[in-house]
């Protein structure tokens, strides 16, 4: 177990007893910014409000085993070391990728000698916790469950998939959510004024700091890389001030002319459904891309595309509505970046599937009908005649099952009197409504002929 693979705090010192931890100048800003105490962490409220459970168990030292399980960025890895800071125990860090069981075995080996000989328990920080084998996970067992360690495991990934069972039921699975563009933005401008951070030698434009919220897309350590990067061009240039351009040319990523909030959001996406109506794959792709790149809600497309699966194709290709359906739920469980490339695959088969707004225009011409007040009373056939009396009022004594049928249909009235022989859905000859249209003709014919 290498210094690079942990971090132990053994001084014999409680965290009220410890001075505040040296800052290396060297190090990056999104390690030098990071909070030393709850009340610095921001966002996550649901997690850190006065009555929220993370900071009940903090202050209360109480022992714990957490899976903090949230996208990258969101502070998992700065909630272990604010826990570590703000409660009586020692901390280790081992990264999933680098320990193995016998790192883990010596860590526990080393926190029942702490407990024994100082009366002092350990947190244990396990990062990425899903690469862990099975194994490796199980070897945590016994010393979550006595207690010898307190567990907190960091992971992207969905806890429920990729942490055993017996591990999750000795431990609190807390969910951290995105950060808001709010949250980065009070990030940003504390890294710009703070003695830790860049102290004033810098300021931003309002566009450079809209751009590094683009750029972040959540991630807090991503957002404090970019303005580190873009501060150092900027002094490097002899300026004081980093602008919009020389932002763009230390993050090498255009800014993308995108307010979310104003006119192009409407434009971009109306561009992106039209293009797809239009079957121009490449323009679809293009809009799509606009949005990805400038930080648009990955479920607001989702919607969109499922919208759009079900208004613009239809029954001329069934299948579409299914991808969309698959890219909304993929984009939910894997998140973004990598959620770009569902949206990709939904994009390229809606824009080149055939296209029908039949089912589009039929329920909004039924519905057209029901407020003109064309309705009437449901067949007696139809009614419900499952309640004691029902067969009194004559409820489906003249239904007839079309199972008992050969062909599985039968002459018989669905609709109100008002409305037989009316058509709302009127199938294209394209895609497989091609195939319905013919079939549609079969089936009007006999259950419409008079019995």
């Amino acid at each position: 177990m290498t210094g690079s693979d942990t971090e132990l705090f053994g001084d014999g010192l409680f965290a009220e007893d410890r001075p505040a931890p040296s800052i290396d100048p060297g190090a990056p800003l999104a390690v030098r910014m990071r909070p030393r105490s709850l009340d610095e962490v921001v966002g996550q409220q649901h997690l850190l409000g006065p009555r929220a459970p993370l900071r009940r168990l903090v202050e209360a030292d109480e022992p714990m085993s957490l899976v903090l399980y949230g996208p990258p960025g969101t502070g998992k890895t700065t909630l272990a070391h604010v826990i570590s800071l703000a409660t009586r125990r020692s901390f280790v860090q081992l990264s999933a990728l680098d320990a193995g069981v016998k790192e883990v075995r010596a860590v526990i080996a080393a926190a029942k000698r702490e407990l024994t000989v100082a009366g002092r328990r350990t947190v244990l920080f396990i990062d990425e916790v899903h690469r862990f084998s099975k194994t490796q996970q199980d070897s945590l067992l016994s010393a979550v469950e006595d207690r010898i360690v307190s567990l907190i495991a960091a992971t992207t990934e969905n806890p429920f998939f990729s942490v055993v069972g017996p591990l999750l039921s000795r431990s609190l699975v807390l969910a951290l959510q995105p950060l808001s563009d709010d949250d980065v933005r009070a990030v940003l401008r504390r890294a710009l004024v703070s003695d830790r951070g860049l102290d004033g030698a810098v300021s931003l434009t309002a566009e450079a700091e809209e751009h590094l919220l683009r750029v972040a897309g959540g991630d807090a350590r991503k957002a404090l890389t970019a303005l580190e990067s873009g501060a150092g061009a900027a002094r490097a240039a002899g300026s004081d001030v980093l602008d919009l351009a020389t932002l763009e040319t230390a993050v090498a990523q255009a800014a993308v002319r995108y307010d979310r909030q104003g006119d192009q959001h409407y434009d971009v996406a109306s561009a992106l459904i039209k293009s797809i109506r239009g079957s121009d794959v490449d323009a679809a792709l293009h809009y799509l891309a606009r949005m990805v790149e400038a930080g648009e809600d990955p479920r607001f497309i989702a919607r969109r595309l499922v919208i759009s699966a079900s208004e613009d194709i239809g029954m001329a290709d069934p299948t579409a509505l299914l991808t969309a359906v698959a890219a909304a739920d993929a984009v939910a469980f894997i998140g973004m970046p990598e959620g770009r490339i569902p949206l990709a695959q939904a994009v390229v088969h809606l824009a080149t599937a055939p296209k029908s707004n039949a089912a589009y225009t039929g329920i909004n011409e039924a519905i057209a009908d029901v407020h003109a007040g064309l309705a009437g009373p449901v067949p007696p056939g139809l009614r419900d005649a499952h309640y004691a009396g029902a067969k009194k009022l004559g409820h489906g004594a003249t239904y007839a099952y079309p199972h008992d049928h050969p062909d599985g249909v039968l002459p018989q009235q669905y609709p109100p009197d008002a409305l037989v022989g009316r058509d709302y859905y009127r199938p294209t000859n394209r895609g497989v409504e091609a195939q319905l249209s013919a079939r549609l003709l079969k089936l009007r014919a006999i259950v419409r002929r008079r019995r």
